[in-house]
């Protein structure tokens, strides 16, 4: 099937239009500032004073990255419909994770906007959350798009509820993936990404680490998944001396 054709595919064609219309001449406050020696020039700066004049990737990059703008929510509508659709395509690459695009929605406080346009960011998030998790072979790494969708909402529940009630050997193959590479991290009681807010860490690790334990497992099993990594999901279970002196313990160094 091409997977372009399916209804989680147009449900995403769907929600990208959506952004387009609803942050349709949207621009940075006639007053926003940047320095120019770090961020970019002043003609750059007035480009994102103008409503719909696409951004060269360079440029895209640093406008969403940069964590001082003035009104960071205005920046973001601004540049929305483009970047949404740059991060669907796989082009946006930040240095240390995807998590990094999530505290960017999150700079921007879109759960506060007008009710319309906060929609259209949901629905984004979630049409997107949906197709990655259908998508055989995604651009971007299914625990990647958790970890953004976890930093740009505050909150793990919606997007592992989407994930633990599809039933498909697709969004199987990816939680043996996201396990793999999440072990490491819940191993040591560590989140698996940077989150902007700290004081929340260890409660989005327990979630994710509990989640985990009670629903990996038969689906790993049913993937052929090695029996380390069962083990290791297992451990991450227990606490303490349980857990350390267990004699399928990796010997992973902290």
């Amino acid at each position: 099937m091409n997977l372009d054709d399916t209804p989680a595919r147009f449900r995403l064609d769907r929600a990208l239009d959506c952004l387009a219309v609803t942050f349709r001449g949207m621009t940075a406050r006639y007053d926003e500032a940047q320095c120019d020696c770090h961020w970019g020039s002043e003609e750059e700066l007035a480009q994102l004073k103008v409503p719909d004049v696409e951004l060269d990737p360079d440029l895209l990059h640093r406008t969403w990255t940069a964590p001082d703008w003035k009104d960071h929510g205005a920046v973001l509508r601004r540049i929305l419909p483009q970047f949404a659709r740059a991060l669907v395509s796989g082009t946006v690459e930040p240095m240390f994770g995807m998590h990094a695009v999530g505290h960017s929605f999150a700079w921007g406080y879109w759960q506060q906007w007008p009710a319309r346009q906060s929609a259209a960011v949901w629905e984004f998030l979630h049409a997107w959350w949906a197709y990655s998790l259908s998508e055989p072979e995604p651009v971007v790494p299914v625990y990647e798009v958790l970890a953004l969708c976890a930093e740009a909402s505050a909150t793990l529940g919606p997007w592992l509820s989407t994930w633990e009630a599809l039933d498909h050997a697709v969004s199987d193959r990816h939680l043996a993936e996201a396990a793999a590479h999440w072990e490491y991290d819940l191993l040591g009681d560590e989140l698996p990404w940077d989150t902007r807010d700290n004081d929340n860490a260890d409660a989005l690790r327990t979630e994710l680490a509990a989640w985990l334990v009670r629903h990996a497992p038969a689906r790993l099993r049913a993937q052929g998944a090695p029996e380390e990594l069962l083990h290791r999901v297992r451990l991450i279970g227990l606490t303490g001396p349980a857990r350390w002196e267990e004699p399928h313990w990796p010997n992973h160094r902290y």
